[in-house]
């Protein structure tokens, strides 16, 4: 015959195993190490008007996942607007730094470097030009 569970036996199970599954949904939640991390597009994209970028600024691009600064007239970078980090889109500008929602990660949109952590790593950079006045991405 087995002896009955005590109550704090239980319980200390219980909160072990839920403890185990927040941990493994922390890891799984949209890391770039779990391959579910939203992407940037890779084929050529229309983001519109050249000059909707202003110098010294940039323009986020929810839809495309995508950032575009112009650091000098005429001159734009464009990177991934998907955080290094753990993968949220960034979702805030102040200027040439651009925000992540999830964890505060800051980067600068010139070069794509993070200046502010949790992320190390840069975004990364996709190919832009101007064609007829309008950004193409891609």
């Amino acid at each position: 015959m087995s002896e009955p569970l005590h109550r704090r036996t239980v319980l200390r199970g219980a909160a072990l195993a839920g403890i185990a599954c927040v941990g493994a949904a922390a890891c799984s939640a949209g890391g770039s190490a779990s391959g579910s991390a939203p992407k940037a597009p890779t084929q050529e994209t229309e983001l519109g008007a050249a000059d909707a970028i202003p110098v010294g600024g940039a323009k986020l691009y929810p839809e495309e996942k995508l950032v575009v600064s112009q650091p000098v007239k005429g001159e734009f970078k464009c990177f991934s607007s998907v955080c290094t980090h753990a993968g949220a889109v960034l979702n805030k500008l102040d200027k040439e730094v651009a925000t992540c929602p999830l964890h505060g990660s800051r980067f600068d949109v010139a070069t794509g470097k993070p200046v502010h952590g949790p992320a190390t790593s840069p975004l990364e950079e996709i190919p832009v030009k101007v064609k007829g006045g309008k950004l193409i991405a891609g």
